[in-house]
């Protein structure tokens, strides 16, 4: 039998964007056994609710990650409001689901170029992410910032978008759809693409739900689960059902995230459409006394936070449950058995978002 070898994997990779590291024993070039290290970048952003008022604790949320900073700000908010029992007034759950989908549109077409990135398509890289400026741009306009926006607060949001500016707002995602067809037929299409994803990186229905994948890569393997259908915010005023194929495999993965792309320009026109007027926000007053799970949609998949209050201005408790996290089972199990070359493409497929993970 071949001798087993150890390769460490990472934490700096040509292909990853993220710090993930693994130690990858093979046998020749098939991987036998993955092993996670995690802990890498830990920033102790959690610890931090001991010292910050859990009203500015929402700024922290907000920065546990980049691509997912509203979603993250939204998940912290909606659970102090559950505490609390705050009414957030319509209007601004609509706002909230807006830029929501805005941000799974941006981490989608993203994630996309990365792995056109990865299949060496340099030319798609660039395309895909001059398309994303786009979004980059509406939310520039609406909250001020491109990575962290800060609209989130407890009991609403703090700006509104006039009606016509959302009107304005569905008009630009139309041109930006229709630049973004052509990109998206060569993911679904292109030869190479197919080739280098299709067949690689399995992930059986069963397993996916047995070792709790999340998000694509959950619904790449057949699984219908999508947090959004909770209802929470504007979601169980909205008409859609979760995105799912069933190859399960990095193609199908692949595919989910374009088809998403898709669902939230849709779910974004529907929400103009539906928009009530009204106030943007709650006065609350009052400490949080209580404790609450919040789970949400992010772009890689369900989120959960954990918060709990003693009725001062500090929580007692503030925990964060990432997909990235969630998926890095089911990341183990997909690398079993594969190439090595393979192995950069896999990882890739989880979308994976270390500073997430490790608060």
């Amino acid at each position: 039998m071949p001798k087993r070898t150890i390769i460490p994997f990472g934490p700096q990779h040509p292909v990853l964007p993220e710090p993930i590291h693994l130690d990858i024993a093979i046998r020749d070039e098939k991987v036998v056994e993955a092993i996670p290290s995690l802990g890498f970048i830990h920033r102790g952003l959690e610890l931090l609710v001991d010292k910050k008022d859990f009203n500015d604790m929402c700024f922290v949320a907000e920065r546990i990650c980049g691509i997912c900073s509203f979603i993250h700000g939204q998940g912290y908010c909606q659970g102090i409001e559950e505490i609390m029992n705050v009414q957030v007034p319509d209007r601004a759950k609509y706002l909230r689901t807006i830029w929501a989908e805005l941000s799974r549109i941006h981490s989608h077409i993203l994630w996309l170029g990365l792995a056109a990135d990865a299949a060496g398509f340099e030319s798609l890289f660039m395309h895909s992410w001059r398309v994303r400026e786009k979004v980059l741009d509406i939310f520039e306009e609406t909250t001020g910032g491109r990575v962290i926006f800060g609209v989130n607060k407890v009991g609403g949001v703090k700006r509104d978008i006039e009606n016509d500016v959302l009107k304005r707002i569905v008009g630009t995602l139309k041109d930006m759809e229709a630049e973004f067809k052509p990109l998206a037929n060569v993911f679904i299409d292109d030869y190479s693409i197919k080739h280098r994803f299709s067949n690689v990186g399995m992930l059986s229905k069963e397993d996916a739900y047995k070792l709790g994948a999340v998000g694509p890569v959950l619904r790449g393997s057949g699984v219908s689960i999508d947090a959004r259908k909770l209802g929470y915010a504007a979601y169980k005023e909205l008409n859609f059902e979760p995105i799912v194929e069933n190859s399960c495999d990095c193609y199908a993965r692949t595919i989910v995230r374009v088809r998403e792309v898709y669902q939230s320009v849709d779910l974004i026109k529907q929400a103009v459409d539906k928009i009530p007027d009204g106030p943007i926000d709650q006065k609350v007053t009052g400490s949080p006394n209580g404790e609450f799970f919040s789970r949400l949609e992010q772009p890689r998949g369900e989120v959960v936070y954990y918060m709990r209050g003693n009725g001062t201005k500090n929580l007692d408790r503030y925990r964060v449950r990432t997909p990235t996290f969630s998926n890095i089972a089911p990341l183990v199990k997909m690398l079993e058995g594969c190439e090595l070359a393979d192995v950069p493409v896999i990882i890739l497929t989880i979308d994976p978002c270390i500073s997430c993970t490790e608060r």
